[in-house]
């Protein structure tokens, strides 16, 4: 077998995987500071390599074969572990600087770990933590991540994680509602307009069920993507919130909101850093972890 044949170069490589995962030529060379007919011929001689059709070409407009297809999703995850390591490699012996890339909810991340980062930098100011916001359940094989925090219960599975805040869930509105309607029992909280995150639809029926009301009472309220907006809506005064403690501890302390007084529900999932195996050696993840580890023993202090 001819091994230059099924070892095609980096630059083939790299040209072919970024033009498959944007679908452009053009977009293709723009990512990687190349002319677009540069990138062209890079895909040709990869085919030319592999004897193999990897694009369908109409005009512009390019289309991946089902090998193409293949191809693509067998290399990105191997050019991922490569990048990886380079970086690594300049974290180990470049000094002090490198970086990390994390994935986090957005909530979560600016609620919470954005505005501890000052802190992080003060004690490595030649390192770069690289936020990505990610909402809900992923994986962090072929994203490019190097870790990520989510929320969830351990295990994670295939993943290291240790945990950050548990997600104890408050029953939170704006003071100016109560005025105009007042809470005197858990059952007049089921009669406002109750506010839902869609990763967390349940909550609301989980805490119907917890004081013994029909759960068909918590079905009224819109829906939000991010908890974000489910804030901004209840300092609003649109509805009521079911949310983490966490997320709301700047609203509590500026009185825009209040915190009835019902008990929420327990924290049965945890916010967590997750990180593969092969990642617990990365310097930079390292220096992250020791320093969210301080935040959390702060945090807990308070």
């Amino acid at each position: 077998m001819n091994l230059k044949k099924i070892t095609p170069s980096l630059s083939m490589l790299m040209a072919f995987e970024a033009s498959a995962r944007l679908g452009s030529f053009t977009k293709a060379a723009h990512e990687l500071s190349l002319t677009q007919g540069a990138i062209s011929r890079q895909v040709t001689a990869l085919e030319g390599a592999l004897d193999l059709p990897l694009f369908i070409r109409c005009g512009r407009h390019i289309e991946l074969t089902e090998v193409g297809r293949r191809y693509a999703l067998d290399i990105a995850p191997a050019l991922a572990r490569i990048r990886g390591a380079s970086t690594r490699a300049l974290a180990f012996y470049g000094g002090e600087g490198g970086q990390l890339n994390l994935g986090a909810l957005p909530t979560f991340a600016s609620r919470w770990l954005v505005p501890k980062l000052a802190s992080f930098y003060q004690q490595h100011p030649n390192m770069v933590v690289h936020i990505h916001s990610r909402i809900g359940e992923y994986v962090l094989q072929g994203t490019g991540l190097d870790a990520a925090i989510n929320v969830g219960v351990e295990p994670f599975s295939g993943l290291l994680s240790e945990r950050i805040v548990p997600e104890e869930m408050i029953i939170v509105c704006s003071p100016k509602l109560l005025v105009r309607n007042p809470v005197r029992s858990i059952e007049d909280l089921f009669s406002f307009r109750l506010l839902h995150i869609m990763a967390r639809s349940e909550a609301w029926r989980e805490l119907a069920t917890q004081y013994q009301i029909n759960p068909k009472s918590a079905l009224a309220g819109p829906q939000f993507e991010t908890t974000i907006h489910l804030i901004q809506a209840a300092v609003l005064g649109i509805g009521i919130g079911l949310v983490a403690r966490c997320l709301v501890e700047n609203e509590l302390n500026s009185k825009e909101l209040v915190e009835l007084p019902f008990k929420g529900l327990s924290a049965k999932r945890d916010y967590c850093l997750l990180y593969s195996p092969d990642k617990e050696g990365h310097p930079v993840l390292q220096a992250f972890r020791a320093w969210l580890a301080d935040q959390i023993i702060e945090s807990h202090s308070l």
